[in-house]
C-alpha cells in the first residue's frame, strides 16, 4: 500500500481534523456573569471518564470581536455548562449557531430555538435537544498555538445529572435508531449515526478470569449467566 506523509508544516487545509473522525459534537450551553446566554457547537469534544463522569472540550482561535470566545469565558467566570446532543433533526440549527454573533446576542433567537431550564445549573437547555448533560467546571488547561495571539484552551468539566427523552429509549437503553446523532468529519461533511452502521463486539475475557471460571466449572460451581461459558475460552 502507498502512503502519503505530511509534516505539520505541510498540511493541507483540513486534513488533520479529517483523519479523526467521526467527532461527536457537544452543543454547549452557556451564560455570562450578566445572565447573557450562549449556545454553541464544538467537535473538539468527548468524555474522559466515568467515574467520575466528566467530559472535555477545546475552543480554538479568538472571538470575531477579539479576546476568548464566548464559551471559554462564560464556563471560566460561571463554572456552569450544559451539553445539548446534536441530533440529525437539529442539524440546520447546530449549523446556525456556529456563527460568529456580535457578543450578548442570543444563539437561541438566532437560531429560533426554545430553551428550558436545568435542574442544577443556571445554564438552559435546548428543548428540542432530546439528551442533556448538565456540568460543572472543573479546570482548564492551557495548550500550545502555532499561531500568534490565538487561543487554544481545553476546558475539563464533571457531568452532574443527565436528562433524557423516553422517546429516543427502547427497553431502557438509549436507541441509536432513534436519538439520530451527529457526528463531525473531515472539511464540511457530518455523519449520523443509525442502526444500520452499528454493530456489537464483546471484550475478550481476561486470563486470570478464563483461570478462576475455570476452576468453579471444575468444582460444580459454575455460572450460566457468567460471560465464560464452559468449554469456550473467549467468553461467547
Amino acid at each position: 500500500m502507498n502512503t502519503l506523509f505530511f509534516k505539520v508544516a505541510n498540511f493541507t487545509k483540513g486534513l488533520f481534523k479529517a483523519c479523526i473522525v467521526p467527532r461527536p459534537i457537544g452543543w454547549i450551553t452557556t451564560i455570562d456573569i450578566k445572565g447573557n446566554e450562549n449556545l454553541a457547537p464544538f467537535s473538539y469534544f468527548n468524555a474522559i471518564s466515568d467515574d467520575p463522569p466528566m467530559i472535555m472540550f477545546s475552543t480554538t482561535g479568538k472571538h470575531i470581536g477579539g479576546g476568548v470566545k464566548d464559551t471559554l469565558r462564560n464556563v471560566e467566570e460561571t463554572r456552569e455548562f450544559v451539553i445539548n446532543i446534536a441530533t440529525e433533526e437539529l442539524r440546520t440549527q447546530v449549523n446556525l449557531t456556529s456563527a460568529d454573533l456580535a457578543k450578548g446576542k442570543s444563539e437561541f433567537e438566532y437560531a429560533e430555538l426554545e430553551r428550558i431550564p436545568s435542574v442544577l445549573v443556571k445554564p438552559p437547555r435546548v428543548k428540542r435537544s432530546p439528551i442533556h448533560l448538565e456540568c460543572t467546571y472543573y479546570s482548564s488547561i492551557q495548550l500550545p498555538c502555532n499561531s500568534e495571539n490565538n487561543i487554544n484552551r481545553m476546558v475539563l468539566g464533571k457531568v452532574e445529572g443527565i436528562h433524557i427523552a423516553e422517546n429516543v429509549l427502547t427497553d431502557g437503553l438509549i436507541d441509536w435508531e432513534k436519538l439520530r446523532p451527529i457526528a463531525r468529519m473531515g472539511y464540511n461533511d457530518y455523519a449520523t449515526i443509525t442502526r444500520g452502521n452499528i454493530f456489537s463486539l464483546s471484550r475478550p475475557a481476561h486470563e486470570l478470569f478464563i483461570k478462576k471460571e475455570e476452576e468453579k466449572w471444575k468444582k460444580g460451581e459454575g455460572n450460566e449467566g457468567s460471560t465464560y461459558k464452559k468449554g469456550n475460552s473467549n467468553g461467547k
